[in-house]
């Protein structure tokens, strides 16, 4: 269970770095864009912080996303076994 836990930091840092660089952000330009301050975006994508669900609304909305599409890139990078049953 707690290696789940950890893997969920480190796939949303890859899909939010992935969005970050489809949109040809920087680091800097999207915290700006999303009125966060940079760590908000550098802490994530290094999987060091979990976001809060408004930080994933202002982000989403910088990167003219909906936050849905967000999470379900999230789920698809941690793969089928995500949800256990």
């Amino acid at each position: 269970m707690m290696e789940q836990k950890s893997r969920i930091p480190r796939a949303f840092g890859e899909v939010l770095r992935e969005l970050r660089t489809e949109k040809r952000f920087s680091q800097e330009a999207l915290a700006t864009e999303s009125d966060l301050d940079r760590k908000f975006v550098y802490l994530p994508e290094r999987g060091q912080r979990q976001p809060s669900f408004t930080t994933i609304f202002k982000l989403a909305k910088a990167l003219k996303i909906s936050p849905n599409k967000i999470v379900k890139r999230v789920e698809k990078k941690m793969g089928k076994n995500f949800i256990r049953r």
